[in-house]
């Protein structure tokens, strides 16, 4: 995936003159094309993520567009407050990427796991927000983010774990992607970035018949699609690498609240912080969200289903 990305990001440059790229001290071997092809376009910002920020706004106002990559327990979350009055309250055409979101960088403890990181870019108004699953929705998502006339947030995560589409796709804000259709009406799943494979590996050997949805756009999200997906199910599971508070999940509720809906599982990260560190499966696990857990969870949720968990 972030080889797709290095790609796009030089892809983007040759469309538009406009397009600068900007890193706080990060990323050096993603940006080794781009900086061979468009060496006056590329800004190393140093460790100041938030001057940053407020560069690529000044930038955007001269009418460049900016691209701003930095770790997502960084951007976002550290220069919040700038994303939300520097770039998302003009509308600013910028886009954030945070790369390493969910437990990517699990040896490196709590400052640098990102588990927060949609419920607070979501809260921006005007924010839009993407989580592709694999390198073809990470192709799609820069088509996306680099031709909207406002702020995107793109969330990136665990990059090597296999492709979820056969080939190159294309998709709208708010679109959900079928990646497993079936005809059991009794469970359906809908993930985002990394949990898409872990949703598709519960399926394929637990539950043969359930449908798998990619949800590569969480802000908007196409509520009819959410509601006719939910209507035509017994139950509802919705999984991704962020905390089960202002997620894909509560999202999902969010709509699902104004309807009559089938039961609704969320997994994800519970209210709380690591307890230790280890390597990206060790915190998957702590945090009930690799597969074996997954699938306790929905086995229990399956024998007694009492509505939104």
């Amino acid at each position: 995936m972030r080889d797709a990305l290095s790609t796009a990001l030089v892809e983007s440059a040759q469309r538009d003159e406009r397009v600068v790229v900007l890193t706080g001290d990060h990323g050096y071997a993603l940006f080794d094309e781009f900086r061979s092809t468009h060496p006056d376009r590329f800004i190393n910002a140093g460790i100041a993520e938030q001057n940053m920020v407020g560069m690529a706004a000044g930038m955007a106002r001269a009418g460049l567009r900016p691209i701003v990559y930095g770790l997502s327990a960084f951007i976002p979350i550290r220069v919040l407050e700038q994303v939300k009055l520097d770039i998302a309250h003009d509308g600013l055409p910028v886009v954030l990427l945070g790369d390493g979101s969910g437990f990517v960088y699990s040896h490196l403890g709590v400052s640098h796991q990102s588990l927060e990181d949609i419920a607070c870019a979501r809260s921006i108004p005007g924010l839009r927000v993407l989580s592709p699953s694999d390198r073809f929705e990470m192709t799609a998502a820069m088509r996306l983010a680099t031709g909207a006339d406002g702020p995107t947030y793109l969330r990136i995560g665990k990059a090597d774990l296999g492709d979820v589409h056969p080939g190159p796709i294309e998709f709208d804000s708010g679109e959900l992607l079928a990646v497993r259709s079936g005809p059991d009406p009794d469970i359906t799943f809908i993930a985002t970035g990394s949990m898409v494979t872990a949703a598709m590996e519960v399926a394929d050997h637990h539950f043969p018949g359930a449908g798998v949805w990619s949800a590569p756009s969480i802000k908007p999200l196409d509520e009819a699609s959410i509601e006719r997906i939910a209507a035509s199910t017994g139950a509802l599971v919705v999984m991704e690498e962020h905390s089960t508070i202002g997620g894909l999940g509560s999202a999902i509720a969010e709509i699902l609240s104004v309807h009559s809906h089938p039961p609704l599982l969320r997994i994800g990260s519970a209210d709380r912080f690591s307890d230790s560190c280890g390597s990206y499966q060790h915190l998957r696990r702590e945090h009930g969200l690799d597969v074996d857990s997954v699938l306790t969870r929905i086995e229990a949720f399956l024998a007694r289903p009492v509505g939104i968990d």
